[in-house]
């Protein structure tokens, strides 16, 4: 199957960068779309921004000039680097795998990691 591993999240102060990594490992060929997800406490998880495999991205209006999704293919791992973090970015960031094949078939399901915590301080 397919795992995927979230680091770089932690405790930060207002006007702070922080920079989200996430691995994905397993039977993995390619991964067409990654992306990160949030989830703040009370609130629904929204996305973040997402990223294809041709380097295509897709932001949330709101976020996008702070945040930039990046990924590097032939490690299977997708970044965050967020910049001039606000409090109100304190959530659980979450990665994603979307359409990932094994090498003759797509899996079936999409991956989720188990999430790191972000917290900025003001």
């Amino acid at each position: 199957q397919v795992q995927l591993v979230e680091s770089g999240g932690g405790l930060v102060q207002a006007g702070g960068s922080l920079r989200l990594s996430c691995a994905a490992s397993g039977n993995i060929f390619s991964i067409t779309t990654m992306g990160w997800y949030r989830q703040a406490p009370g609130k629904q998880r929204e996305l973040v921004a997402n990223i294809n495999s041709d380097g295509s991205t897709n932001y949330a209006a709101s976020l996008k000039g702070r945040f930039t999704i990046s990924r590097d293919n032939a490690k299977n791992t997708v970044y965050l680097q967020m910049n001039t973090l606000k409090p109100v970015d304190t959530a659980v960031y979450y990665c994603d795998a979307e359409k990932v094949y094994a090498g003759t078939y797509y899996y079936p399901f999409d991956y989720w990691g188990q999430g790191t915590q972000v917290t900025v301080s003001s």
